[in-house]
């Protein structure tokens, strides 16, 4: 049984740099992002840690697919579904661990 995922963007103090990732435990994911478990990964050399936006998938093969697709679009795209959901680009991390 497969079970679904998250995409999610992070991005760094200064938002110039956006990540599009996917995981099946968000959570845990951005904790590594954020004590910087894989220090040679572009988000540790770009200090991608604050979680601006995610989005839950209940199949995982459907959030690789979103992710793959949010990659290919432009840098306005994705700060438009951002201020979408988070328009004060909160670290939404702080909400996830907190329920």
């Amino acid at each position: 049984m497969q079970k679904g995922g998250h995409v999610y963007i992070t991005t760094n103090k200064t938002h110039s740099v956006l990540y599009i990732g996917v995981t099946s435990n968000l959570i845990n994911r951005i904790w590594e992002h954020k004590n910087k478990v894989h220090p040679k990964s572009f988000t540790s050399k770009y200090n991608c840690d604050i979680l601006v936006y995610y989005n839950f998938y209940p199949l995982i093969e459907e959030a690789i697919s979103i992710e793959k697709s949010l990659k290919d679009r432009s840098r306005k795209y994705k700060i438009d579904l951002i201020n979408g959901l988070n328009p004060e680009w909160r670290d939404l991390y702080n909400d996830l661990t907190s329920e």
